[in-house]
């Protein structure tokens, strides 16, 4: 998938763990390693800004894309 979480990379950024920044905005750990690994088809924007608001970073921050051109295709057909 085009889309990346790039979460890890701002953990070890930010000095913090997982852990604790699940406790602090009220999820799970497993909810915030399945979004770590990039096994979910989405995230609560609520939920993204309270990642964006305990480690001080922007939802561009979390996230990356690498561009494929079939995704232009793919954009057609679920319109």
């Amino acid at each position: 998938m085009p889309i990346r979480v790039t979460l890890d990379e701002m953990l070890a950024r930010r000095g913090m763990k997982a852990r604790e920044v699940a406790a602090t905005i009220g999820i799970s750990e497993t909810q915030l390693s399945l979004f770590r690994s990039g096994k979910v088809k989405g995230i609560r924007f609520r939920t993204l800004a309270k990642l964006c608001a305990v480690l001080e970073c922007a939802p561009g921050d979390l996230l990356d894309y690498d561009y494929v051109a079939a995704d232009l295709q793919q954009a057609d057909d679920e319109a």
